[in-house]
């Protein structure tokens, strides 16, 4: 059998996402939404109780419609700590717990995010290890990252099915931005006659 999945950018663990202090991420919607962007704003206690519901409300209605075609959902962690504490949020344990909930619940959720401002990037390094360099930014752990990938694209690629809206194309691109191009064959041996 040949490789069906190759990384693009043998070096993708090394991308640079440039992570702040505080996280945006941003997602997509259909037409039946407002066009605005939708800011869910998440604090502390939020995460520290692992509550998802300042996102339920923009989440659960966006998971009946429509694979979307645009990003407008923004996300807005504002997690208190001590002014000294030199960590990003994606190395808050605390943080990653609750995106790892919030994954856990809404698992198509990347294809909402707004994916030319970085925050794939972003939420993807909510999720999987990876180290911080000053000069390259977010190094990945290659395998993590690689299981991560396939499991979102296994998910996605039935979810898209059961919404009647199969997006190959939008499927391969999650994919390239973060490092790896699928070929039609891949998907072929995924879901036949797709």
């Amino acid at each position: 059998m040949e490789v069906l999945c190759a990384k693009i950018n043998p070096g993708a663990q090394r991308t640079s996402y440039a992570c702040e202090n505080t996280i945006q991420l941003a997602a997509t919607t259909t037409s039946s939404i407002s066009p605005m962007p939708l800011t869910i704003t998440v604090d502390t206690e939020a995460i520290q109780r692992l509550d998802l519901s300042p996102a339920e409300g923009i989440l659960k209605p966006l998971s009946t419609l429509e694979a979307p075609d645009s990003q407008l959902l923004q996300l807005q962690i504002d997690y208190v700590r001590d002014a000294d504490d030199p960590r990003e949020l994606s190395e808050i344990p605390e943080v990653r717990l609750w995106f790892i909930r919030l994954d856990s619940r809404y698992p198509w959720l990347p294809l909402y995010l707004d994916w030319q401002a970085g925050e794939l990037g972003r939420y993807t390094a909510m999720l999987v290890p990876h180290q911080f360099s000053a000069r390259e930014g977010i190094q990945f752990n290659p395998e993590a990252l690689e299981i991560f990938l396939m499991q979102k694209i296994f998910v996605l690629t039935d979810w898209l099915k059961q919404q009647g809206s199969p997006r190959r194309a939008r499927l391969k691109a999650m994919a390239q931005i973060l490092g790896y191009e699928l070929d039609d064959g891949f998907f072929e041996v995924i879901d036949p006659g797709c």
